[in-house]
């Protein structure tokens, strides 16, 4: 009877193995949170909408320069003192660091007229959103993103605009649009874990999550947006896979082989999980 039972299993089994092979697994999560999350979306949406319009009133105007920094933040002070000072120590200066908090109010922070910080009416939990707002309340070329619990290297910008800047050709056809760098993975005890730096490949990312927003520099454009679903920590695929893939399909991408971020594999952070289902 058991040998029936595993033969039953895999049978059954056999489309979604077929499915898999085909599209990839992170692939086919997606297109089922697209399904079964599709009314959370709509509802935070509007809530994003709304921030948006009752936040812009407090800005005079909107924070401006060739790079806006989007730092999402909830309930870490002393790792988003840490993270802000490394954006603002970046070499690039021309720079606006926007810092959105998700609703649990903000610490003080360094007094420098390239930071802004706003703070949500209230707690969504959802990336995606909290990431939006601070896109949606900026002007600029580019945008970059860095979550409260990572450090940037210096550089980290200098080289992302260095190769968006670059092109082979003089009419700039094959200049890229967004970039990723290589991530310092780190544990909570400050030793290094390894090193994530996989150059762009769609198909390879249908099933493998070594896409991640905090080493994430984008020329702005319509298809820079997060995703509004509502990702519990157990929803797989997260925000950064979504958005870099979907930015990928109308938009050259490439892969910086140089550590410029320093990414914390913060157990108790539920924004970016690194974990595949079995």
């Amino acid at each position: 009877m058991s040998g029936v039972g595993v033969v039953t299993r895999r049978v059954a089994r056999a489309p979604w193995t077929l499915l898999k092979a085909l599209f990839g697994w992170l692939v086919l999560f997606e297109a089922r949170n697209k399904v079964l999350l599709a009314p959370t979306a709509v509802r935070l949406r509007r809530f994003e909408d709304v921030e948006i319009r009752r936040l812009a009133r407090f800005l005079s105007s909107p924070p401006s320069a060739l790079v806006a920094t989007v730092i999402a933040t909830h309930r870490r002070p002393e790792a988003l003192c840490a993270a802000v000072r490394s954006a603002l120590d970046q070499t690039v200066r021309d720079q606006v660091v926007i810092v959105v908090d998700d609703g649990a109010g903000l610490p003080e922070l360094p007094a420098d007229p390239r930071l802004f910080a706003v703070s949500l009416a209230q707690n969504t939990g959802v990336a995606g959103v909290v990431r939006n707002v601070g896109i949606r309340l900026t002007r600029s070329r580019y945008v970059a993103f860095l979550d409260d619990d990572n450090l940037w290297e210096p550089d980290h910008l200098e080289r992302a605009l260095a190769v968006l800047d670059a092109s082979e050709d003089s009419d700039g056809s094959d200049r890229p649009d967004g970039v990723y760098t290589a991530l310092r993975r780190v544990l909570p005890d400050g030793s290094e874990q390894d090193v994530l730096s996989v150059p762009y490949d769609r198909r390879r990312a249908a099933r493998e999550a070594f896409l991640d927003t905090n080493a994430f520099v984008a020329r702005r454009n319509r298809s820079l947006h997060f995703s509004r679903l509502r990702r519990t920590p157990e929803v797989l695929p997260r925000e950064d896979w979504e958005l870099i893939r979907r930015y990928g399909r109308r938009y050259r991408v490439l892969h910086v082989p140089h550590p410029t971020v320093r990414y914390l594999m913060n157990p108790a952070s539920f924004y970016t999980q690194w974990r595949r289902p079995s």
